[in-house]
């Protein structure tokens, strides 16, 4: 239901029709003989300065919207005025739209309630929520939110990789130069004296003997051992990197057309 507060506020808002299709905008707000707002009319962008004529009896208003039950084709068809013109419609015009809507009641002239206001753009008005009633709250508060989009940003552990450690053996040549020793025999030829005359004497005057000496040497003997040397271990370290992620975020802007002033837009 459309009282004298909303219809204040109805010049210049989007009308849409039953189906959800948008009709047109609000051009003015005509009351009846009571004075409670009965009537609309639409410019529809057809017909140069005409106007579509539409009953606000079981109108409502929708997240600044006005919704009307009927669909763009019989609000089109029916009787228009000239958009240009302020003065009250005759009881003829008045007769005219009633039977062209098929509502009973006698047609009257109270003058016209207008207001001006930006026209709310958007989609569908199909379905009626609990949000839809808090903007229309906020819009007969003459109150608009602007919201925007946030980038959130989170981190998330994937695998990059994997470290692998391979022992195998390899086979090399080593040369190591060691010291040997081995004996060698000398002759020492020592005269005959007072002190080696007994040992020199004794025995037989002439004889036949042999002597025998052995001799020893050293030669270097190759072994191995296996000793440790090191030890290896694979230590995971957590690196902390700057990456710099991208996204597109959407922004509501407020576009304000106030009386002879410039238009604003609000970020």
């Amino acid at each position: 239901m459309i009282n004298a507060q909303d219809a204040a506020k109805l010049t210049g808002r989007d009308v849409y029709g039953s189906n959800g299709e948008k009709i047109g905008t609000v051009g003015h707000v005509w009351g009846d003989a009571a004075g409670s707002p009965a009537w609309a009319s639409l410019k529809t962008g057809m017909f140069g300065s005409k106007e579509s004529m539409v009953p606000l009896a079981d109108a409502d208003m929708r997240r600044g919207r006005l919704m009307v039950p009927f669909d763009r084709s019989a609000v089109k068809d029916a009787p228009r005025i000239d958009g240009s013109s302020t003065e009250p419609l005759a009881a003829d015009e008045f007769a005219r739209l009633y039977d062209y809507y098929g509502m009973s009641g006698a047609g009257g002239s109270a003058g016209m309630a207008t207001g001006s206001a930006s026209a709310a753009g958007g989609a569908s008005a199909a379905g009626y929520t609990a949000a839809d009633v808090v903007e229309d709250r906020a819009m007969a508060d003459n109150v608009m939110t602007r919201s925007e989009e946030r980038l959130t940003v989170g981190t998330e552990r994937e695998r990059i990789g994997v470290a692998h450690l391979r022992k195998y053996v390899v086979t090399e040549e080593q040369q190591i130069t060691v010291p040997v020793s081995h004996e060698e025999v000398r002759l020492v030829r020592e005269p005959i004296t007072e002190e080696n005359w007994a040992a020199a004497t004794s025995g037989a005057d002439l004889t036949e003997s042999e002597l025998d000496i052995e001799l020893y040497g050293e030669h270097a003997i190759v072994s191995k051992e296996t000793v440790p040397i090191e030890r290896i271990r694979m230590v995971k370290e957590t690196v902390t990197d700057q990456e710099t992620v991208r996204g597109e975020i959407r922004r509501e802007h407020i576009e304000a057309a106030l009386p002879n002033e410039q238009k604003m837009d609000l970020d």
